[in-house]
């Protein structure tokens, strides 16, 4: 099974930018994306359909225009979960789940901090949501949550490790990563690449992007209980859609 996960930065502006074309290339059984911007009725679905998947789940923000994500699945979930029912975290539309029979798989947008009040938003938004996958490992636990975490775990997952009065590279939140893979899950990425050095993010600033000055800040993260089955996890930084990149998970049964 192979598992895509794309922050796009607004689906509208990524299929302006040939995202149908580079789905069917990428081929992904599942795509988890991320900051659609967008809800389902803005859009013609029937593009996703005819690029093969006819399967498509949207859990959007109130806010229109603004975070969100989706999921989209060549075959179908026997059940799709919208959201944590935690009214703090779902109305920003930042949590979609679809349970298949060997494994479940989420798309997660975490807050960025990019102000003190987000900052908070942020750190609040951490602890429910690992009081809450703490409890629902319990009742599914071959889980993958894919998405963009807007962390960096590590010094080799930022192109500049002094960055630590960053959001994104604070103490806190690294800390906050290490207490997640620690209680039950596994970096699929770092878990096969451990001295790669590559990102998933680059700013729009100062040519970053041209200049590998990068974060990163995508993952999937895979539960211990699927440990066996993880087969590949690469990142891919040839498409250009968003100011993110994709990353891929690949697990064989």
């Amino acid at each position: 099974m192979k598992i895509i996960s794309y922050n796009v930065n607004g689906i509208r502006a990524a299929l302006n930018k040939g995202f149908i074309q580079w789905l069917q290339a990428a081929n992904p059984d599942v795509i988890c994306i991320q900051e659609t911007k967008a809800h389902q009725e803005q859009l013609d679905v029937s593009e996703f359909e005819n690029a093969g998947y006819p399967y498509h789940y949207w859990f959007s923000a109130q806010k229109k225009g603004y975070s969100s994500v989706a999921i989209f699945c060549k075959e179908k979930p026997k059940n799709v979960v919208y959201g944590t029912g935690i009214e703090s975290m779902d109305f920003e539309g930042r949590n979609l789940r679809v349970d298949f029979d060997q494994v479940s798989i989420m798309s997660l947008y975490l807050p960025s901090g990019t102000n003190d009040d987000r900052l908070s938003f942020k750190f609040n938004y951490m602890d429910e949501f690992l009081a809450y996958i703490n409890e629902l490992k319990n009742e599914i636990p071959n889980l993958v949550i894919c998405g963009d975490y807007n962390i960096c775990h590590e010094e080799i997952d930022i192109h500049n490790p002094k960055m630590k009065d960053v959001s994104g590279f604070l103490p806190e939140e690294r800390k906050w990563m290490s207490e997640f893979i620690n209680n039950g899950f596994i970096d699929s990425y770092r878990y096969l690449n451990p001295e790669k050095q590559e990102y998933s993010w680059w700013s729009y600033r100062a040519n970053s992007r041209a200049n590998n000055k990068g974060w990163r800040l995508d993952y999937a993260m895979v539960a211990a209980p699927l440990k066996k089955h993880i087969s590949r996890a690469y990142i891919l930084s040839e498409a250009k859609h968003s100011d993110h990149c994709p990353i891929a998970l690949e697990l064989k049964f």
